[in-house]
């Protein structure tokens, strides 16, 4: 009876949630639409903001050879605002780039490890 009642337990705590760190910031997301000649990104960041300390606070377009063609700045934590979209007008895409990159950051570990793969549909 008492193991029976040492695994309830258990199992119950293995259900609790996780707490909430503030890690990486996860790209949900991400489109491109063509205006004009240039070309608006929205991107989707999920990521634990927890204050002006820990936010994410930057995404960037990145070409096929590495050159950073757009990036959007993100001027304050989103802590009850997640997973959050913001845009960037604008991008000039060089000709024959099929494909871009699109990374972000946090204010604490610096460029995140996950990135986003977008085709650029032409």
């Amino acid at each position: 009876m008492a193991a029976m009642g040492a695994a309830c337990i258990g199992l119950a705590l293995c259900r609790l949630p996780a707490p909430a760190v503030a890690g990486d910031v996860t790209i949900v997301d991400a489109t491109a639409r063509q205006s004009g000649l240039t070309w608006t990104f929205s991107v989707t960041l999920l990521h634990a903001d927890t204050g002006w300390e820990h936010y994410a606070d930057l995404w960037q377009v990145i070409g096929p050879d590495g050159q950073v063609l757009g990036e959007r700045v993100l001027l304050h934590p989103h802590v009850h605002e997640q997973p959050f979209t913001r845009s960037l007008s604008g991008v000039e895409i060089p000709e024959g780039v099929e494909d871009v990159i699109i990374r972000a950051r946090d204010s604490k570990h610096g460029m995140s490890p996950n990135e986003f793969r977008i085709t650029i549909p032409r």
